[in-house]
């Protein structure tokens, strides 16, 4: 079965289709808001040359989604799925951010179930990780019914707690 890592998902509130090179301005526009990266372990990730660097691996990686907004055509955030791994059934979503003009409403809640739904079409297990001190990532991973399993250390040396999600304890917005 062949896996597709860049889908295009529709749901009520958003697409979510493959990231491309001319989404770079409407994305970054978003992205230069220095609060949407408080509490992430990657402080400086509204800094221009920081997120060029987040967005360029984002594009090679073959698994980077871009969220747009259904109500006004516009990007509003971007995810993507990583580490996929067959032999033990599961993947990662994470590297996801999403407009401070899109918090706090079904946005974050419909662009995860979108993903882990279509996730549980090929692996068993989804992966999610956090920085310790993200309690808004943490809080809306915990929502879906992800379980906590340890903790792991990122590439800037900052520590994530790691979650497991399984189809069984999904608690996803369509359940």
């Amino acid at each position: 079965m062949a896996v597709e890592l860049q889908p295009v998902l529709t749901g009520k509130l958003l697409q979510m289709r493959p990231l491309r090179e001319d989404d770079w301005g409407a994305l970054y526009a978003l992205a230069k808001d220095p609060l949407i990266w408080e509490q992430h372990p990657d402080r400086e990730r509204w800094r221009e040359e920081r997120f060029r660097e987040v967005f360029r691996e984002g594009l090679e990686s073959g698994g980077a989604l871009v969220a747009i907004d259904l109500a006004g055509g516009r990007p509003i955030g971007f995810t993507r799925y990583h580490d996929y791994r067959p032999e033990l059934s599961v993947v990662e979503i994470g590297w996801t951010f999403l407009a401070r003009s899109h918090w706090g409403g079904m946005y974050n809640s419909e662009m995860k179930d979108l993903m882990v739904r279509h996730a549980f079409t090929f692996v068993k297990t989804v992966v999610f990780s956090a920085g310790v001190d993200n309690l808004r990532s943490r809080r809306a991973i915990e929502k879906l019914g992800a379980v906590p399993v340890g903790t792991k250390t990122n590439t800037n040396g900052g520590e994530s707690v790691v979650y497991h999600l399984t189809e069984a304890s999904y608690k996803g917005m369509y359940r």
